[in-house]
């Protein structure tokens, strides 16, 4: 059978349907979000449909379907499990000039829904010769691929300008969250920084504009001043700018400042949440941030700017440090000065959850000394605690065991 697809705008408009059971109720919640105006008629109901007329959010006549229930209905289903009903709903609809779909008998409609889901603006909607579960597999493979960002999902036309700050992960491209994934697959322009995972770059068409903003001790590509300057910018163009870092854009990531240029701009900004390296890096080389017994809690900081070192000495937590290799011979001598145990556990993660991972470890006392014999570097991750010698996870243990002897 030929047919012409269309979509259908149904806002205001009235639908009846007619039949109330588990295809009935999956229908009207779709009718309902596209704002119609929807009339149930069925003297028996499923609960989701009774849920919803108590709401308000349709309108329910619990009797049988009797003629003229379909006056003034743009668009009618028959949904009943009464072949003979659907034929006469469809019949009654067909005199009258309206458009119905009968759930039992798809071909014998006028018109009929294909297996749909929406991602984003994209509604996929497919037919498949009537074969419905076939419909739903092509369907739902669509939909996924549209998710993970592998379909070409990017705007064509011109559009208002908006900034997405993404989350990259640790470090690992897979490690991205798939709302990122999509979001990137959107951009006009990718502001990145050299920690985000950048290889995910080279799937962007061509003229996607790259900026690099990276920034390494004692040396920035750009400085903060000039990222926000260049997001607001590109979005003031019209363009769909993406701000991809790695981690999390909260934490250490002065994501918060960049949301504030945006506001300050009038510049409509989202932010999409990053797996953080503060608990990412650890967990990549076997070390819990927390582990009963040991530690029932962490705290985060920033290697760049050393402060109350005496109260996190006291604090029976995990210490994670981000942005410290440089600091490190100061860290270690300024928690054991504060009173922390010169053999607590310490171990540094260089390159998390990358095929370049290397996990150096040692104890407040030896680590700095460790570190510069091996030639530790940023990216790394700093993990200070009984954590790092828990026992039997992955080789952060035994690394750790060889270490002290």
């Amino acid at each position: 059978m030929s047919s012409y697809p269309i979509s259908l705008n149904l806002a205001g408009k009235r639908v009846v349907v007619v039949g109330a059971g588990t295809v009935a109720a999956r229908r009207v919640t779709s009718l309902i979000e596209s704002g119609a105006r929807v009339l149930v008629i069925s003297p028996e109901c499923d609960s989701r449909i009774t849920t919803l007329a108590l709401e308000g959010s349709l309108e329910l006549l619990e009797r049988s379907y009797v003629s003229g229930d379909l006056q003034g209905a743009w668009l009618v289903h028959a949904a009943t499990n009464d072949a003979g009903v659907n034929e006469r709903i469809a019949a009654e609809a067909d005199a009258q000039g309206t458009w119905c779909i009968r759930a039992d008998q798809a071909l014998l409609s006028e018109a009929w829904t294909p297996a749909s889901t929406r991602v984003d603006d994209i509604t996929v909607a497919v037919t498949a010769g009537g074969d419905p579960r076939r419909a739903i597999a092509i369907r739902d493979a669509i939909a996924e691929q549209l998710s993970e960002g592998e379909l070409p999902i990017r705007r064509v036309r011109p559009s208002d300008g908006h900034v997405v700050l993404i989350g990259g992960g640790p470090g690992d491209p897979d490690l991205i969250t798939i709302r990122g994934r999509r979001e990137l697959a959107k951009a006009d322009v990718v502001v990145f920084d050299r920690l985000g995972p950048t290889s995910l770059l080279e799937s962007l068409v061509p003229d996607v504009e790259q900026i690099e903003a990276g920034k390494r001790p004692g040396h920035h590509t750009l400085t903060q001043d000039e990222i926000n300057a260049v997001i607001v910018d590109r979005a003031r163009q019209g363009k769909r700018v993406v701000r991809l870092k790695g981690g999390d854009p909260f934490v250490f990531g002065r994501g918060s400042e960049e949301v504030q240029a945006c506001v300050a701009a009038g510049i409509t900004v989202e932010v999409v949440p990053g797996i953080s390296s503060a608990v990412a890096g650890p967990a990549a080389a076997g070390i819990p941030v927390t582990h009963r017994g040991l530690a029932n809690g962490y705290a985060v900081i920033t290697g760049h700017q050393l402060q109350d070192l005496a109260g996190l000495a006291q604090l029976d937590l995990t210490l994670v440090v981000l942005m410290g290799v440089a600091t490190l011979p100061k860290l270690a001598a300024g928690l054991v000065e504060a009173g922390k145990s010169s053999s607590t556990p310490v171990a540094l993660i260089e390159q998390a959850s990358t095929p370049h991972q290397r996990v150096t470890v040692g104890t407040l006392a030896t680590i700095a000394a460790t570190a510069a014999t091996v030639g530790v570097k940023n990216p790394a991750v700093i993990v200070i605690g009984d954590v790092v010698a828990v026992p039997n996870l992955l080789a952060a243990e035994s690394a750790f065991a060889q270490s002290v002897r």
